[in-house]
């Protein structure tokens, strides 16, 4: 079911290990920001108060696309990266222009909520069914109650683990000390 990290797309490997790297020097930098670049060119910026925001907060971490890529990261090492995933895709589903709605719904429930689904999410029998009932008229709202079965359980079960996580508390650590 798991794929480890060949399943998390390279940009997030790539940002998680940049970021890595980048907080390993923060106690060498002087101006409380620090600035590393990517493949694709563009400046990563992390202000060094970021990683301590994401603790105020579970939709903290999740909105600083630095701190979805670790905490992606480390779901990845927790082997359990399909409920970030399917939380992600949901959000983009939930954008998606009407006509695409029913194949980019089936292949999300394919995916992730199916019986075979090869990235399966814990999602209970009534929040399956109900979900599958939705797909018979999908629309954006479809999968808003998996979602936050989803989000509930990475908030109260995955979060927690992430903010006692090694990687975190050396990067909240370093932050505190800059």
């Amino acid at each position: 079911m798991c794929r480890g990290l060949e399943s998390l797309p390279i940009t997030c490997l790539e940002r998680a290990k940049e970021l890595k790297a980048l907080f390993g020097s923060l106690l060498q930098k002087s101006d409380h920001s620090i600035t590393g670049q990517s493949k694709k060119n563009d400046k990563l910026r992390l202000n060094v108060d970021e990683p301590l925001k994401w603790k105020e907060s579970f939709d903290k971490l999740l909105s600083s696309q630095n701190g979805l890529c670790l905490f992606r990261a480390f779901l990845v090492s927790e082997f359990s990266e399909e409920n970030i995933a399917f939380y992600l895709a949901c959000e983009d589903y939930q954008t998606t222009k009407p006509s695409k709605l029913a194949t980019k719904a089936k292949k999300i429930y394919d995916e992730f909520i199916g019986s075979d689904a090869p990235r399966e999410v814990n999602l209970d029998h009534v929040t399956k069914a109900i979900t599958k009932e939705n797909m018979e008229h999908p629309r954006q709202s479809c999968f808003e109650l998996a979602q936050a079965k989803i989000y509930n359980l990475m908030e109260k079960d995955c979060y927690p683990r992430f903010l006692k996580s090694s990687i975190y508390v050396e990067v909240s650590r370093k932050a505190k000390t800059a």
